[in-house]
This record gives C-alpha cells, structure tokens and sequence, in this order.
C-alpha cells in the first residue's frame, strides 16, 4: 500500500512538472512569435508596396502591426510577477528592487540610444524619436511600483490610470501624444497600465483552478470592453488609447491561449521560434542592427522600391541570421531576460 501510494504520489507530481513545463514552453512560443512580429514589422514599414494592413494605422485605425508591441509588453507580463517573487523569496526585498530597476532601466536607456542614432542619422526626418523600448522600459518601472499589491488592487490601479489618461488624452494632450512615436513620455503612461494589466491576466493563468480557460473568458471579455469604448473614442496606436490599450490586451491573451492549447493539447513545439523567445531581447537588439544595413543604404531599390523577390530575399536572410544566432545562444546557455 505504502508503495502504491508514493507511486501515486510522483506521478502527481511528474504531472505537475509537465504542465508547468508546457506553461513555460508556451510562453517562450508566444514571446518568440511576438518578436518574429516586431521583426517583420519593422523591415516591412519602409518598403513601399507592402500594404497598409501590414503597417501601423496612421491615427485612429487597428491593423495587425499594431499588435506586435503589445504581444511583447504581455510576454513580459506573463513572467513578471513571478520572476519577482522568486528572486524576492531568495535574494530579498533590497536586491529584487534593484535587479528589477536596474534591468527596466537599462531598457529605457538601450531604446534611447537607438532613438538618439536615428534622430542624427536622420532616419524619417525625425528630430524627436522615442521608441518601444523606451516604453517598455517605463512600464516596467512603474509596474515595479505596484508588483506586489493583490491582484485586485492592480487591476483598479490599472483601470483608473487608464481612464484618466484618455480622459486628460482627450480634454489636453491630444496633439502632444500624437507628435511623438508611441505616444512619448506622456504615452508612456499608458503604456505602463498595458503591463500593468497584462500581470493581472497572467496571475489568472498561473491560478490554480482553471486558470488557462479563465484566462480565455476574461480576454474575449476585454475585447468586448474595449470595442464597446470606441463608441466614446477610437482605437489608436499612436494616442495609445483606452480602447487600444483594452483590445491588444484581450487579443494577445487570447492569442497566448491558442499557443498554450497547441502546446498542450497538440504537443507543438516548433523549436524556432522558442529559441527566439528564451532571446528576445537580444533578438530584437540585433534585428536593428541588421536593418540599419538596408536603412542606411541610401538606394530605393534595395529597400523603398525593392522588387519582390529582394524583399523575400532580404526577410529571408534577416530571419535566418537571427536564427542561428538564438541557436547559438541557446547552445551555449546565454539568456537575455526581459
């Protein structure tokens, strides 16, 4: 009896580790499919054929660009929290602080000295630029304010931030937020409610009864939400608003579900893009190098007005460059987290 028990017992517990390892293994799937976006994204956004619904909305509007950025600040959501509380539970409450502000900040500091090139380079005629890292790196200092209170308080703290920066949006900064990339530093504040909430929807995963088809309800929930506020204003990118903010949130939880049921249900594993998620901040670092060679190549027709079959060529080496280096990386064991 005492051995049909320990049995029982550990093949509880191997059914734990494989559900949290299939948890894990979405995860680094949803993060690399994020980035593959946000690559593709980017080299996209100057050729000049490729069509509107695979570039941002110029204002008010949503396209599948659009959701790239807020799929990576859900990634980070999703480990966050958790991330804290271990390295709490070992290191201590003065040491996590300053590994979590160290690491946000750092952030900031990377997208500001990319912001600081493209702006002397010239890229777009910008003389101001503020770019996603910058808005990460800003989410995640403010959210670092908040990682400890109950999952309830941050939800409100979430919410209430959000409504009053559409509402100050609206009454105020309209013009201010829509002069600036991603919304600058007064859109950065909604940027930050973003992770904020996207903790929130990673704490109803991560519960223990049901948390996956919970996660699904609350999501389809939220889009809900967000699509019944566009009727007080639009959705935009670019005035990162409410409405903005609410969809790619329900959207890219429900977009993580899908990868967890195929992880799960379908034992998918495409190794690729994993590779690129255990990376991700390495992998979209080094796409900005890669692109400033096609960038700063000055001529039409290798990148503005490449015909097709460069621009494949172009995606294709691109792509299998970032490949083999989060091969690489993963062969070696170096991790980059975010």
């Amino acid at each position: 009896m005492k051995n049909l028990q320990t049995d029982q017992i550990t093949f509880h517990q191997a059914n734990l580790l494989s559900a949290k390892q299939n948890r894990f293994h979405s995860i680094d799937l949803f993060r690399g499919l994020a980035i593959l976006g946000m690559v593709l994204a980017n080299y996209l956004a100057g050729v000049e054929w490729i069509s509107p619904w695979f570039k941002h909305a110029k204002d008010a509007g949503f396209t599948i660009i659009d959701l790239v950025a807020p799929m990576f600040i859900f990634a980070i959501g999703l480990t966050y929290g958790r991330s804290f509380k271990r390295r709490l539970e070992r290191d201590g409450a003065g040491k996590t602080y300053q590994h979590f502000f160290t690491r946000f900040f750092a952030i900031l500091g990377i997208g500001s000295l990319f912001s600081a090139g493209e702006v002397l380079l010239g890229a777009d005629g910008q003389t101001i630029n503020w770019g996603v890292l910058q808005a990460i790196g800003v989410a995640g200092l403010v959210t670092l304010c908040f990682i400890r209170t109950p999952t309830w308080l941050r939800l409100g703290i979430g919410l209430v931030i959000l409504t009053a920066y559409q509402f100050v949006l609206n009454a105020f900064w309209l013009n201010i937020v829509l002069a600036n990339p991603h919304g600058g530093l007064l859109g950065a504040i909604s940027w930050s409610t973003m992770l904020l909430l996207a903790t929130v929807l990673a704490d109803i995963f991560f519960s223990p009864h049901h948390g996956p088809r919970r996660l699904i309800g609350v999501s389809a929930l939220t889009v809900l939400a967000a699509l019944l506020l566009t009727l007080w204003t639009p959705i935009s990118k670019n005035r990162v608003s409410m409405p903005y903010v609410l969809l790619s949130l329900g959207l890219s939880g429900l977009i993580f579900s899908a990868c967890h049921i195929l992880v799960e249900q379908f034992k998918l594993r495409s190794r690729w893009l994993v590779l690129w998620g255990r990376n991700p901040l390495l992998m979209y670092i080094l796409h900005m190098f890669l692109l400033g060679i096609v960038y700063l190549s000055d001529v039409p027709t290798i990148y503005a007005r490449a015909p097709v079959w460069l621009v494949v060529v172009e995606a294709a080496v691109l792509l299998g460059v970032l490949t083999w280096v989060a091969w690489w990386l993963n062969k070696k064991k170096i991790y980059f987290s975010v």
